[in-house]
C-alpha cells in the first residue's frame, strides 16, 4: 500500500514499528536506535498522514488516532526526525513547506491588534500552568547550562547573570527597559542585584497580573513597574534595553521597525541585549502545527534574516553569542516536569491539552537536538566603544555575581 511505500522510502536510520488499524505489524529502519513502536487506530489517521503529516502527526496524537506505545512520544519524534534531518522527507510534505516559504510573510504579519491576541492565545493561559513545570522564578527561555549537570533553577540563574553580564551594568540607577518581560523574574533580577531601576512591558495580560504581584511582594514598587505595552508604543529614552524570548513573536515583515525603536531608545552609549530562538541552516518557515496551537505568529529566524535589519538600523553588533544545547537541556527539564505534573494539569484543562503540550515539549526538544535551531545573544549599542574591548569583563562580571549569590545563600 502507498502508505507503507512512504515510510519504507523514509525511515532509513533508527527504527520504526508501526501498527496498522487492521492488526498488522511492520517494522521500517536499520534495526538501530533510536526506537520507537506507534500504534495507527483508523485508516482516516493513515490518510491525513500520508496529505498533511506536517499538521496531522500533531492533531491525530491529541486525539489519539496516532498512539505511541508505552509513552514513545518523544521515542517516536526522534526516529522521524531524525530521517528527516538525514534528506529522507516525506515528498507531500517538502510541497507543503514549499509552499509555506511563499506566504511566510503574511503568516507573520503582526500588527498590533493581531501581536496583542497571538501572545493571548499562549500566554494568557492559567497561571497554574506555568508553574507547574518552569522553575521557581517562572523563566520561560532558554537556560544557560555550564556543565549540563545544573538543576533548572541553577541554570536559570545563570541566564540571568549572563546576560545581566553583557548589559554592562556599571553603575546602580541605570533605566532599563525589558521588551516581553515574561513574569517579570529578569526585571527583578535588574532591580535587586545591581540596582537598576526597569520597565517591563508584556501584551500578555496574565504575565502583567502575576508580574505587579511579584514587584510589590519584593518591595520594589519604586525600582521596577511593568505595563502592557507592544514594544512599537516605547518613546522613552533609556540606558538599556533587554529582550529575552520576545523576538521570535516580532515577525520578518517587522524586524527594522523593531530594531530602529530600540535605536531610537537608547542613549548614545547604551546597550542592548536581544536573546532569540533562531535557525542555523538559513531562512524557512514555521510548523503549521505550531502556528495553529502554540505560537501563532511566531516565527524563529536564521541571523542572516536579522543582521540587514541590525545594520540597517545604525547600531554596532558589539557581540554575537550562539548557544545549540542549552534551550534541549531546558525543554528536556520542562518536558519532565510536565510528566511528573500531568495529573494537576489535566485538573487544570483536559487530556487533549496534555497531548498537545506534550507534543509541542517533545518536538521543541528535538528541534534542538536533531534538527536546526539555536539561540542567539546579539549585543547592540548605537556608539562603537559602548563595551570593553575584550570580553573578558563578561565572565569576571558573572563571577562575582555567582560569588555574591553563593555568600547571600
Amino acid at each position: 500500500m502507498l502508505f507503507h511505500a512512504v515510510l519504507n522510502r523514509m525511515i532509513r536510520h533508527g527504527t520504526l514499528t508501526v501498527q496498522y488499524p487492521g492488526g498488522q505489524v511492520a517494522h521500517y529502519g536499520n534495526g538501530e536506535r533510536p526506537q520507537a513502536t506507534i500504534a495507527i487506530r483508523t485508516r482516516r489517521a493513515q490518510r491525513r498522514l500520508l496529505l498533511n503529516p506536517g499538521m496531522a502527526l500533531g492533531e491525530l496524537y491529541m486525539d489519539g488516532e496516532v498512539q505511541p506505545a508505552d509513552g514513545q512520544l518523544y521515542e517516536m519524534l526522534d526516529v522521524l526526525l531524525l530521517n528527516q534531518q538525514e534528506g529522507a522527507g516525506h515528498l507531500v510534505e517538502q510541497w507543503r513547506h514549499a509552499a509555506r516559504l511563499l506566504k511566510r510573510r503574511w503568516d507573520q504579519l503582526n500588527p498590533e491588534g493581531r501581536a496583542r491576541r497571538n501572545v493571548a492565545h499562549h500566554y494568557d493561559l492559567n497561571g497554574r500552568l506555568y508553574a507547574l513545570f518552569l522553575d521557581r522564578d517562572r523563566h520561560y527561555s532558554c537556560a544557560y547550562f555550564r556543565t549540563g549537570q545544573e538543576s533548572l533553577e541553577e541554570a536559570q540563574q545563570a541566564k540571568l547573570r549572563h546576560i545581566a553580564a553583557k548589559l554592562c551594568l556599571v553603575r546602580p540607577g541605570l533605566e532599563v527597559l525589558d521588551i516581553g518581560c515574561g513574569w517579570g523574574g529578569m526585571a527583578l533580577h535588574l532591580a535587586r542585584e545591581h540596582g537598576a531601576r526597569v520597565t517591563g512591558i508584556t501584551l500578555s495580560e496574565e504575565q502583567l497580573g502575576v508580574a505587579r504581584q511579584r514587584v510589590a511582594e519584593a518591595g520594589l514598587d519604586g525600582q521596577v513597574r511593568f505595563e502592557l505595552m507592544d514594544y512599537r508604543d516605547w518613546t522613552q529614552p533609556v540606558d538599556r534595553i533587554v529582550s529575552v524570548g520576545m523576538f521570535e513573536h516580532v515577525g520578518l515583515n517587522h524586524y527594522d521597525r523593531f530594531f530602529q525603536v530600540v535605536k531610537r531608545a537608547l542613549a548614545p552609549d547604551g546597550v542592548a541585549l536581544v536573546h532569540s530562538i533562531g535557525r542555523y541552516a538559513g531562512p524557512s518557515a514555521t510548523s503549521p502545527w505550531i502556528t495553529k496551537y502554540i505560537f501563532p505568529g511566531g516565527y524563529s529566524p536564521a541571523l542572516s534574516e536579522v543582521l540587514p535589519a541590525v545594520e540597517r538600523s545604525g547600531l554596532w553588533l558589539t557581540d554575537v553569542e550562539i548557544l545549540r544545547l542549552h534551550y534541549a537541556e531546558t525543554l528536556s527539564h520542562w518536558r519532565r516536569r510536565f510528566a511528573a505534573n500531568r495529573d494537576a494539569i489535566s485538573a487544570l484543562y483536559d487530556e487533549r491539552f496534555c497531548r498537545m503540550f506534550e507534543f509541542y515539549l517533545a518536538a521543541s526538544e528535538l528541534a534542538f537536538r536533531r534538527a536546526d535551531h539555536i539561540n542567539f545573544q546579539l549585543q547592540l549599542s548605537p556608539c562603537r566603544d559602548a563595551v570593553p574591548l575584550v570580553r573578558d569583563y563578561m565572565a569576571q562580571a558573572e563571577q562575582a555575581a555567582a560569588a555574591r549569590a553563593r555568600v547571600s545563600a
